[in-house]
């Protein structure tokens, strides 16, 4: 079985459009992803908050950190928002919770037709199911390790900070 948590962030279909990040309804559940996808495993979807990654706060992460322990689950993902995904890793990482935990999102809206976010959602559990215990963030075909990685703006996107 694999837990998935998620927090908000372009994944989800939702574009935030001010500081107060009232978000509104969601345009898009990714189940609908995986049941497009026809995905045969077990797994159970949580919702824990609904934020553009930008506004994600200290207490945020203490909720995800609470609902990951007392999770019954050794095998978590993670859809998070991409500007402060590395943090989020680097912060899960540190604690040494001793379980696979994937961190993943998209960097085009999950509503569009070009959007990145259903390959992401796959490569994410692919790897999941895969790796050793610890915090990673899979995007784009990659997988960084929570204390190697920073997300390239220029560029946009994540890359191993010691490259």
């Amino acid at each position: 079985m694999i837990k998935i948590f998620t927090t908000g962030g372009t994944i989800g279909g939702l574009e935030y459009q001010n500081a107060e990040d009232k978000s509104g309804q969601r345009a898009i559940d990714i189940s609908n992803f995986l049941e497009t996808a026809n995905i045969s495993f077990e797994y159970k979807i949580e919702t824990l908050f609904d934020k553009d990654s930008r506004h994600i706060t200290g207490a945020d992460r203490e909720l995800l950190v609470d609902n990951i322990i007392q999770s019954k689950e050794n095998k978590i993902l993670i859809t998070h928002g991409t500007y402060t995904m590395a943090e989020t890793a680097r912060f899960l990482g540190k604690l040494n919770l001793k379980k696979t935990i994937v961190l993943v999102g998209s960097f085009i809206l999950g509503t569009v037709n070009y959007t990145d976010a259903p390959f992401n959602l796959g490569y994410a559990l692919a790897s999941l199911q895969q790796l050793d215990e610890g915090v990673y963030i899979a995007m784009h075909g990659k997988v960084f390790n929570w204390d190697n990685v920073i997300k390239n703006i220029d560029n946009n996107r994540f890359e191993r900070e010691n490259d």
